[in-house]
């Protein structure tokens, strides 16, 4: 059978995107595993299935998939692209629509100005939730990788994420310590590791190593959790520009027990059908 697909990005951030809504899909992880393949198939860093509601108060369920055929919690450059593809295809006149994923709801607006807002919930800080192995809450954690301690936040969006603070994003070890933080021994679900310059009171440099894909042009919830740690560590003010590779997003966070706000554009590049 054929079926169809949309390729999307969100800041460089790509996705192949399933309407699982109109057409009959049954996804497996061989399935995602050849249509994330940049050589072998479609090639994206994560896969989006767009399925009907499981709740009444719901508009859609919103699962995500890494190249690796895991299913995982959250993505925040596909929530923005998830907006934009169900309003470009009509398969809802509202605005704002209401998500679900793995583990949380979500609230997608489309602006004025044709971004996507995304209301990615309230930040998780206590360890045990994100999940990440600490005694105790803290803003920084000291965690030994190869003999050499360093420094980071965690915090969950929903996914969990380490946030490194570096002098210089460009010269980051991003592969070689994003591979080892990511399956370090204190994230029982690996971990998203991001590496955050800070530029100003309200600018940030970005690069983030996905759990399960490696480094990415852009990650929506990376941006989110490393505004989160900024602001627990007094380093900025809200709303924080993050600058990440693919381009830029606007974070707006007033603190603990409210949710944080993510702002930034998404697009369609192209429609196509695939034999599956």
């Amino acid at each position: 059978m054929q079926m169809k697909f949309t390729k999307m990005q969100g800041l460089g951030n790509d996705f192949v995107v399933i309407d699982a809504v109109t057409q009959n899909v049954r996804i497996s992880a061989s399935m995602v595993r050849r249509l994330s393949n940049r050589t072998l198939g479609i090639g994206c860093d994560q896969v989006l299935v767009i399925e009907p509601p499981s709740e009444p108060n719901i508009d859609f369920n919103y699962r995500i998939f890494n190249q690796s055929g895991d299913e995982v919690e959250q993505c925040g450059n596909g929530a923005r692209c998830l907006a934009r593809y169900v309003s470009d295809r009509q398969l809802t006149g509202k605005n704002p629509i209401r998500v679900k994923t793995m583990n949380r709801v979500m609230d997608l607006e489309l602006t004025e100005n044709n971004l996507v807002r995304v209301d990615m919930g309230v930040p998780e800080l206590e360890p045990a939730k994100i999940p990440f192995v600490a005694e105790q809450r803290a803003n920084l954690y000291p965690i030994e990788v190869d003999g050499v301690q360093y420094d980071i936040a965690a915090v969950s969006m929903g996914n969990p994420h380490a946030v490194l603070r570096v002098d210089e994003v460009e010269t980051a070890p991003v592969a070689n310590l994003g591979a080892q933080l990511e399956t370090h021994s204190r994230f029982p679900n690996r971990v998203n590791v991001g590496f955050m310059q800070i530029v100003d009171r309200n600018q940030i440099n970005l690069r983030v190593f996905e759990r399960g894909v490696g480094e990415t042009q852009a990650c929506g919830s990376g941006a989110c959790a490393a505004a989160v740690a900024a602001l627990q560590q007094g380093l900025v003010d809200s709303p924080v520009t993050v600058h990440l590779n693919g381009g830029d997003l606007t974070i707006d966070w007033q603190g603990e027990t409210e949710p944080l706000l993510m702002t930034g554009a998404a697009a369609s590049v192209f429609h196509g059908r695939i034999r599956i």
